[in-house]
């Protein structure tokens, strides 16, 4: 085993546009026929009517695929070649995220082999983990950088991405956001007229036209939970597409301000059938035919992302990279248009557990709860939206330890502070380490100080074996910091 080191203007008025209604034939043969048009609004999609089974296809060649964490016959859980005990001997004694530098890059390779002959933007979702260290990292493999903050941008500035392969979304993004959006050269998703009349304005204020993709809201069901559905009817993301001709011709009508170069959709998250990103990328193809006819230079069709991973740790087979590419591979080429993705889960999910002690053991006569020191403050994927995360134990139970069905719960004080129900476990040792995997993406980045729970540090293994610290914990004193002088 490696040693273990730790190194330290005109305001818009959409009630005067004429407003015509695009609605087109989603199952139109692809990719030599054109658009057809009807008198009716196009009906919501499920992935059922998608003329394409990614199931059904040969397997892809691809790199094997070598996942990071591993339990042997010994009983204890690695992470690549390193006890997670012992790495639990070395660092902080708090609860802590720990990620495999080598599978991030594994993941991203996935994308990047996909993409062999396209043009194409690999577009990380910061959202999903937004640690200085890890975007740097995947910056330097060759991605791009998807925004929904002002703060974001910022972020993804500082960690020297390229600004040309910069994805400014979001249904409420703020002037001063998009006045340095424009400045700095990022592409930006236009969400509605509101949105539409801002980026205009920042863009007369710095002096620089900005190029925008128009976000169509295609009306497709992903069959995901409710919170993470993006692109259906009822969400607050996107155009409707009968606007569509009135946010062209608002474009048309500042050539100073604005080039239109592409159209997004983006459906939503933890997704799990490829073929429905085919269903969204027929109607988009169709409306970027329409908006070619009308003398715009469309280059950029953005599929956005949502690739889910297997929590459950079943072995399900589950769509890839390949997968979904090359669903939408022969619309792209057909339209010679540049792809952008923007996957935040898939690349950085599964490289990471958040690692915690086991506190003690109790029972309330009808429930058995192993309560441990890291808690839904940290992770709150369980509490918000039931979420479910594979749990284990760090090392081989003592011969006598009873397997019994537990609740794991945290300290927090709300009997939402749950990271796992009904998980059957050997009962744990007082201190015994126990991990909730696939915790790199939504987790530390939606973590909190409630119940004053400090946000906790972050570590990964390096390509040597060597412990890395990539993320400071916060600390009381931190805390206390915003108080002072006041």
């Amino acid at each position: 085993m490696a040693s273990l080191h730790i190194f330290s203007s005109s305001t818009l008025h959409p009630e005067t546009a004429i407003y015509h209604r695009f609605s087109l034939n989603p199952l139109a043969k692809i990719p030599s026929l054109s658009p057809k048009l009807s008198q009716n609004r196009i009906k919501p999609l499920r992935a059922a009517v998608s003329q394409t089974d990614a199931a059904a296809k040969p397997a892809a060649q691809e790199t094997p695929f070598n996942h990071c964490f591993s339990k042997p016959s010994d009983g204890f859980l690695y992470c690549e070649e390193v006890k997670v005990k012992d790495v639990m001997e070395v660092v902080e004694r708090r609860p802590f995220y720990l990620y495999s530098k080598r599978q991030i890059t594994r993941n991203v390779q996935a994308y990047k082999e996909a993409l062999v002959g396209l043009d194409s933007v690999i577009g990380y979702a910061i959202k999903a983990n937004n640690n200085l260290k890890i975007l740097e990292h995947l910056r330097a493999l060759g991605c791009g950088a998807v925004l929904v903050s002002g703060n974001e941008l910022r972020l993804a500035l500082q960690a020297g991405f390229d600004p040309t392969k910069c994805i400014f979304n979001g249904n409420g993004k703020l002037l001063e956001d998009l006045v340095l959006a424009a400045q700095e050269g990022v592409f930006v998703n236009v969400d509605s007229e509101f949105d539409l009349d801002n980026i205009i304005k920042a863009a007369k204020m710095a002096g620089k036209k900005v190029n925008v993709l128009l976000r169509i809201n295609p009306d497709v069901d992903p069959q995901v939970h409710p919170y993470v559905a993006t692109g259906n009817k009822n969400s607050k993301f996107g155009i409707r597409n009968e606007k569509l001709q009135w946010f062209l011709d608002a474009v048309k009508a500042h050539p100073d301000e604005l080039k239109l170069v592409g159209a997004h959709c983006h459906l939503g998250s933890t997704i799990t059938k490829v073929d429905i990103f085919r269903d969204a990328a027929v109607l988009m193809v169709n409306y970027i035919d329409i908006i070619r006819e009308q003398g715009f230079e469309i280059s950029y069709l953005n599929i956005g992302g949502g690739l889910g991973i297997d929590y459950y740790h079943t072995g399900a087979i589950l769509p890839t990279p390949m997968d979904l590419i090359d669903t939408v591979r022969e619309l792209v080429l057909s339209r010679n248009l540049i792809l952008i993705i923007e996957p935040g889960r898939s690349p950085i999910a599964n490289t990471c557990c958040f690692v915690n002690r086991v506190t003690g053991v109790k029972t309330n006569g009808t429930k058995n709860f192993v309560v441990i020191d890291g808690s839904m403050a940290e992770l709150i994927r369980p509490s918000l939206y039931g979420a479910y995360q594979h749990i284990e134990l760090t090392s081989p139970p003592l011969p006598e330890a009873e397997v019994l069905t537990f609740d794991v719960v945290g300290p927090v004080c709300e009997s939402a502070d749950f990271l796992g129900k009904d998980r059957e476990l050997a009962t744990p040792a007082q201190g015994e380490g126990l991990v909730v995997h696939d915790a790199g993406a939504y987790c530390m980045s939606m973590a909190s100080t409630y119940n004053l729970k400090m946000r906790p540090p972050e570590y990964w293994i390096e390509e040597d074996g060597s412990i890395k610290k990539i993320r400071h914990g916060e600390t009381f004193e931190d805390h206390l910091r915003f108080f002072k002088g006041l």
